[in-house]
């Protein structure tokens, strides 16, 4: 009866008897797994991590049962690289599923955030975008590409596309690092209306792996955006690509 309780003990939100299968029989990396995470629970955020020679011995397993176990829960975000170490991580970022910008959602959560310029081109409109930004095939449009930063964290990739008749000095007088959507609203006076969104799980390009800094097994959330402005017509288009170790996302429902 014990064995039986203890099984359907799970913590609100978690796996139904801890992810233990009826037949009872789970794989060796996945117990030691549960054991680590009760280990992150005592050390905490920022706690090191013991060596994986010195986790084997505690758990009599092999190096590679514990080099199993850590790659999943680095992959889930509860453990992080610093430098040649591991350590717990924090939470997830939270980001809202809303016409809110990044900045915004960020700095609800208390922490400080940023984005580093990649580039910023101007270049004819092709077919396949036009109609997503309301323009004429040809016609001259904004690539804005910044990787997105929390508390110095590189955690993001944002592409922005938009017509250079919207926006037409955002190469002279817009700032980089700072809100994009701060910068229509205050500085061009363009106030939003709806928008769009699709989102989706995509491993990272090489490139935008190296660009983000992490390994490209790793999952990342996409999140394309169509925007529309206060009148209803289309304004930009939004590729934004977040670590899946770092973030979630959260959206309030309600009936049609």
């Amino acid at each position: 009866m014990e064995e039986q309780t203890q099984q359907h003990r799970h913590l609100p939100g978690g796996p139904v008897r801890s992810g233990i299968p009826e037949h009872g029989r789970i794989p060796k990396y996945y117990a030691v797994k549960a054991l680590i995470a009760d280990l992150l629970d005592e050390l905490g955020e920022g706690g090191a991590l013991p060596t994986e020679r010195d986790l084997a011995e505690r758990y009599a397993v092999s190096r590679e049962t514990v080099r199993q176990a850590l790659r999943e829960l680095l992959l889930e975000g509860r453990l992080r690289r610093a430098g040649r170490g591991t350590v717990v991580a924090g939470p997830k970022l939270e980001q809202p599923l809303s016409l809110a910008s990044y900045t915004e959602g960020v700095r609800r959560q208390g922490r400080r955030p940023g984005r580093n310029l990649i580039g910023l081109e101007r270049f004819p409109c092709p077919d396949g975008l036009a109609a997503g930004i309301g323009a004429q095939a040809g016609e001259p449009v904004w690539h804005l590409e910044r990787v997105l930063l929390a508390d110095d964290e590189r955690v993001g990739l944002e592409s922005t596309y938009i017509r250079v008749a919207r926006a037409p000095r955002l190469d002279v007088d817009f700032q980089p690092d700072s809100s994009f959507y701060g910068y229509l609203r205050d500085d061009l006076a363009i106030a939003f209306g709806e928008a769009d969104e699709k989102l989706e799980t995509v491993l990272a390009t090489p490139r935008e792996a190296l660009l983000i800094g992490t390994p490209p097994a790793l999952p990342m959330l996409l999140i394309h955006r169509f925007s529309r402005d206060g009148q209803g017509r289309p304004l930009e288009r939004v590729r934004s690509l977040y670590r899946g170790d770092r973030f979630s996302f959260t959206t309030r429902l309600r009936p049609e």
